[in-house]
């Protein structure tokens, strides 16, 4: 299937499955969920990577697309469905710990970007100390960042401030984990089949914010110790 845009009935869908969350409601609105949301979201995600793939043709580049299902063990009094659905792009071997792009859908609006979301305690260490030791090379990297307008710093910050490294650096050193995101209202690029291409363009947009975090991965720091 080709991407050819969610439309209003889209947020619909994601609308009345928040109100009825139960089983039964969702078996019934089956084909609705496949065709609005679920075969248009795949085909999203495989023809971002795609174009991704081309841009970075010797990259490793991985797809990972969510579930509608909530994990049974953890619905912690929810309802068995997600209300949104996300895919994450990274290149490696496996997901985790590995920083990447996303996207995400939910029934008032979506939201794209990049970060290092399941990094390891050690890695953000790793960080936090290339911080310190770097802080004039890290700066120039987070004044690009922060001229992109359309994103926002993302990630807990720690309750305990882990140092202070100045005024710019403070905010992406004190995150447990950090990325940064743009989020919009539904409607405008997420109706359009160019939607693959404007988040190929976006990614790109963040490709050095990716790069730098991407040599704290566990697995970066072992092979460049192997050397």
């Amino acid at each position: 299937m080709q991407f050819n845009g969610f439309t209003q009935e889209t947020s619909d869908f994601l609308w009345d499955l928040a109100f009825h969350n139960e089983r039964p409601w969702f078996m019934e609105h089956r084909e609705q969920f496949l065709r609005v949301l679920k075969e248009p979201f795949d085909a999203l995600g495989r023809e971002t990577l795609e174009l991704m793939r081309q841009k970075y043709p010797d990259w490793p580049l991985q797809l990972h697309i969510s579930r509608i299902y909530r994990d049974a063990r953890r619905l912690f009094g929810r309802g068995p469905y997600k209300d949104h659905l996300w895919f994450t792009i990274w290149s490696g071997v496996e997901k985790r710990d590995s920083p990447a792009f996303w996207f995400e859908i939910s029934a008032s609006g979506y939201e794209y970007g990049g970060g290092f979301f399941d990094a390891l305690p050690e890695e953000m260490e790793a960080y936090r100390a290339y911080i310190r030791e770097n802080p004039e090379e890290v700066s120039r990297l987070m004044r690009r960042i922060n001229r992109l307008e359309e994103f926002h710093l993302v990630g807990p910050d720690y309750k305990r401030p882990k140092g202070d490294v100045g005024e710019l650096l403070n905010p992406w050193y004190n995150k447990k984990w950090v990325g940064v995101s743009a989020a919009f209202d539904f409607g405008g690029d997420v109706l359009k089949p160019e939607l693959p291409a404007i988040l190929a363009e976006k990614y790109e947009e963040l490709m050095p914010l990716y790069l730098f975090l991407r040599q704290f991965r566990r697995e970066e720091q072992e092979n460049f110790s192997d050397r």
